[in-house]
C-alpha cells in the first residue's frame, strides 16, 4: 500500500501531466450534468455529450425536462443504452428538483443521494464540479489505477475503494485528482494496452513493478536453461 507521502507523489505527477483537470461530460449548468452523469452509466461520455446535445436543445431548463413524458426522453436517450430506466430516472429527478428543491440542484451531499438516479459517483461529481467542495469520484478509471498503484489493494467495490481514498488523499485535491485519473487511464494506461514506457508513475506503480519483477526471474532462469 502507497504511503501518504508516495500518494502526494503521484498527485503532484498527474498535475505536471494533466495541468487541466475537469469532466468530460459536457454541461453549463447543475441539472444538466445531473442528466449527463445518470446517462454516462455504462456508457462513454462522448457519446453521452452526443445525446445531451440533442436532449438539452430540446428541453433547454430542468422545468422543461420535468414536463416531458419518460417516452419521449427515452426516445432521445436510448443511443446511451439502458434507456427505459435512464429516462424514468431522468424525468423523475426532475420532477422532484421542480416539486421539493425550487428547481435547483441541492449542494447537500446526502440529500442528492435522495434523488432518483444519483448514487455516491453522481453526488461527488456534482459536488467537486459545481459546488467546488471535496469529492472522490470513484468511477471505474479511479477503481482500476488505484489498484494498479497500489494506493488501494484489490478493492473493486466503489464505496470502499472512496472510503480508502478520502484517508490520503488532501480534500482539496480529490476531485481534481479523480479526473486526472480518467485523463491519465485513456491516454496511457489503459486497460488493454498499457504503454508503462510512457508513464509518469511506472517507477510509482505496484503493478509495474511486480511485472518487471517477473519479467527478470524469466530472463534469470531462461539464462540458467
Amino acid at each position: 500500500m502507497k504511503t501518504k507521502k508516495e500518494v502526494l507523489t503521484i498527485i503532484d505527477r498527474l498535475k505536471s501531466a494533466y495541468p487541466m483537470a475537469a469532466c468530460t461530460l459536457d454541461y453549463d449548468l447543475a441539472w444538466q450534468l445531473l442528466v449527463s452523469v445518470r446517462l454516462a452509466a455504462q456508457c462513454t461520455d462522448a457519446r453521452v455529450n452526443v445525446v445531451t446535445e440533442e436532449l438539452f436543445a430540446r428541453y433547454p431548463s430542468a422545468a422543461a425536462l420535468a414536463a416531458a413524458e419518460p417516452a419521449e426522453i427515452e426516445a432521445i436517450v436510448k443511443p446511451c443504452g439502458l434507456g427505459h430506466s435512464k429516462a424514468r430516472d431522468i424525468s423523475l429527478a426532475m420532477r422532484m428538483l421542480m416539486r421539493d428543491f425550487d428547481g435547483k440542484v441541492p449542494d447537500d451531499f446526502d440529500t442528492l443521494l435522495t434523488l432518483p438516479g444519483v448514487g455516491r459517483k453522481s453526488a461527488n461529481l456534482i459536488m467537486g464540479d459545481v459546488f467546488g467542495k471535496p469529492a472522490i469520484v470513484t468511477d471505474t478509471h479511479c477503481i482500476r489505477l488505484c489498484n494498479k498503484l497500489g494506493i488501494v489493494k484489490d478493492q473493486k467495490e466503489p464505496k470502499k475503494v472512496e472510503m480508502a481514498l478520502w484517508k490520503v488523499i488532501p480534500p482539496q485535491e480529490g476531485n481534481d485528482f479523480c479526473h486526472r485519473l480518467v485523463l491519465h487511464g485513456r491516454a496511457v494506461c489503459t486497460a488493454r494496452s498499457p504503454r508503462c514506457e510512457n508513464c509518469c508513475l511506472a517507477d510509482l506503480c505496484d503493478d509495474w513493478q511486480a511485472r518487471q519483477k517477473e519479467q527478470a526471474k524469466a530472463a534469470k532462469k531462461a539464462a540458467k536453461a
